[in-house]
């Protein structure tokens, strides 16, 4: 089934123009014109992906953005019309996945669509352990000493990549490569964003992690052990 793509925005001749942009790249959309449609569209529809503006009337898209991450890890690219870097981090420290300032060239935005809604990949091994973590690679889904762990798009995608490579340094082109799969300015903080709120999700201590360390001028490391399992998952390798 073609990608379910629900656009929040009160810009009518914008919404109208990407329905139908999108549409040429095999993309259905659902559009809403504040907060409060919004919202009540994404639990009515539950599309697979969220356009969300951020000057919205009423509720503001960051608002907006908050209240989705409280139950839903759906991926979220915002809009802004201001374009400024604060805004761009203030979206990304609430759990948005992407951020595209106005005005924007339309075959960017499909670009970055694209870049989100193909991170889900097969997988040879669905579950993995290290301690009191458990990451199921399958449902993309973690979980903490048993309880699951409300993660965003980016920072799943962020762990399953340090994971994948446990006690290798990865540096922070190498991880927004992964998250983005485009070329991003020289000044990003997305990487060191999203691992900051990974860490306090998994209740990590930077000056003494359990899982994610900080190599100084190289990047980041996961350095618990992995815990072997018998049967099921491992046989899976």
């Amino acid at each position: 089934m073609r990608p379910l793509v629900l656009i929040i925005d009160d810009d009518a001749k914008l919404t109208a123009l990407l329905g139908t942009y999108l549409a040429d790249f095999g993309m259905r959309t659902v559009a809403a014109a504040n907060s409060a449609d919004g919202l009540r569209a994404l639990h009515a529809q539950r599309p697979d992906l969220v356009i969300l503006d951020v000057m919205l009337p009423g509720m503001s898209g960051f608002d907006v953005c908050r209240t989705i991450r409280r139950t839903d890890s759906v991926p979220i690219i915002m809009l802004t019309a201001r374009g400024e870097v604060a805004d761009r981090v203030v979206g990304l420290e609430l759990g948005a996945d992407d951020y595209l300032p106005k005005p924007f060239e339309p075959r960017e935005l499909v670009a970055r669509i694209q870049s989100v809604l193909r991170r889900p990949r097969a997988v040879e091994r669905k579950v993995r352990r290290f301690g009191p973590l458990e990451v199921d690679l399958a449902r993309r889904q973690a979980a903490l000493d048993g309880a699951p762990i409300e993660l965003t798009t980016n920072e799943f995608e962020v762990l399953r990549l340090l994971t994948d490579q446990p006690g290798t340094v990865l540096d922070r082109d190498r991880i927004l490569e992964a998250l983005r799969g485009i070329e991003h300015e020289a000044f990003n903080r997305t990487v060191d964003v999203t691992v900051s709120r990974l860490r306090q999700k998994l209740g990590d201590d930077p000056k003494a992690p359990r899982f994610i360390r900080t190599v100084w001028g190289a990047g980041y490391v996961f350095i618990a052990p992995e815990t072997q399992q018998d049967g099921g998952d491992d046989a899976a390798r």
